[in-house]
């Protein structure tokens, strides 16, 4: 977003929606007439977006009801929408894209079509083994991601990832997108669906600046109030994660919850004995990867079991799952905080956060 753009989403501004259907490549429909719609976004889910639209059913001459026609614009037999959220700054609208999601349903009733969509990670949820997936001598981490994925989607790898070879013997059944996740968990790296479409792996991390800072204020329209329950059940403060070397002797890596500003941390309040979570993986075959993993699955974990706000406010276009805030308010001055959830709405209308406290 532009300078002009971040001020003026600051207070009130006028919105506007426009979305593009593909099939194959091809373009089928621009300017498609969405009256209403919202995005959820949660990074807890499997796959984290689900939109909704509304579309009427005729406008200007064209009918919007895919009917019974596997090539309409708003069928769901592999058309993706491309959404971009419009902001005036001034006379034109400056158009923030909000990426690629895949028709999941279309339905009509009445004068209205209503479009649900999901993130494209569904493409690879749905798709589930028709054969076990065995890796063989030469595969990497690297490699088995692209085997599993590609070409439903285009993987990019973050530079600061060191691959490494795959242990032979290891074997997927039938679920495509679990066996992404447990190869990502044993490489300490998380995915992402990028705006544009592409599947980014990259390091487990909270670090960052803060993109935005958000203060509690009503008479901007901005709440920021604490969410959730407290419960010891399933808590930790230390993860253990284990694996078998090449000789076939039992390893692991061991690291400690010892943040200062956690509630969970080893050796205070919480329990000043270790309370684990065990983690197993036959893709650990190095004490080094073992801690590595242990790291990156305390943070994983720590992203549902930690403090979190809840946070209303005008909408704010620029903003998706992951990005880190500087969050004034329930007792907190200039906090960091990730954001764990979203929902922004496709009309003028409020946006809910929730964030997670670093």
């Amino acid at each position: 977003m532009s300078a002009t753009a971040l001020a003026v989403v600051q207070g009130s501004y006028t919105m506007a929606m426009r979305a593009e259907s593909w099939l194959g490549g091809l373009l089928l429909a621009d300017g498609i007439p969405v009256a209403d719609g919202s995005e959820n976004r949660d990074r807890s889910l499997s796959v984290p977006e689900q939109i909704t639209l509304t579309v009427p059913r005729r406008d200007r001459g064209y009918d919007w009801d895919p009917g019974t026609d596997p090539g309409h614009p708003l069928a769901a037999y592999g058309q993706m929408l491309r959404i971009d959220y419009g902001v005036d700054v001034g006379g034109q609208f400056e158009w923030i894209n909000r990426g690629w999601f895949l028709i999941t349903e279309s339905s009509t009733d009445g004068d209205t079509v209503s479009v649900s969509c999901q993130g494209l990670l569904t493409l690879i949820d749905e798709a589930t083994l028709i054969a076990p997936f065995q890796p063989s001598s030469s595969d990497t981490l690297a490699s088995v991601i692209r085997g599993l994925v590609e070409p439903a989607l285009t993987v990019q790898f973050d530079a600061t990832l060191i691959d490494r070879a795959v242990p032979l013997g290891m074997q997927w059944d039938s679920d495509r997108l679990g066996a992404v996740t447990e190869v990502l968990t044993a490489w300490g790296a998380a995915e992402r669906v990028t705006e544009d479409g592409y599947l980014l792996i990259e390091p487990v991390s909270d670090a960052g600046a803060p993109v935005l800072s958000i203060s509690d204020d009503r008479e901007t329209g901005t709440v920021v109030r604490w969410a959730g329950n407290t419960t010891r059940d399933g808590a930790f403060n230390v993860v253990v994660a284990s694996g078998e070397d090449a000789n076939g002797n039992q390893i692991q890596g061991v690291v400690y919850d010892g943040d200062p500003a956690s509630p969970y941390q080893y050796g205070g309040n919480f329990n000043p004995l270790p309370v684990p979570f065990n983690y197993q993986s036959s893709l650990l075959t190095t004490v080094a990867q073992c801690r590595t993993a242990a790291a990156a699955q305390m943070k994983l974990l720590r992203r549902q079991a930690f403090r979190k706000l809840q946070i209303t406010m005008v909408p704010h276009p620029g903003l998706v799952t992951g990005d880190i805030l500087s969050v004034t308010g329930a007792g907190l001055t200039g906090a960091r905080c990730a954001v764990e959830s979203l929902s922004l709405p496709y009309s003028p209308s409020e946006q809910s956060l929730t964030v997670r406290v670093l």
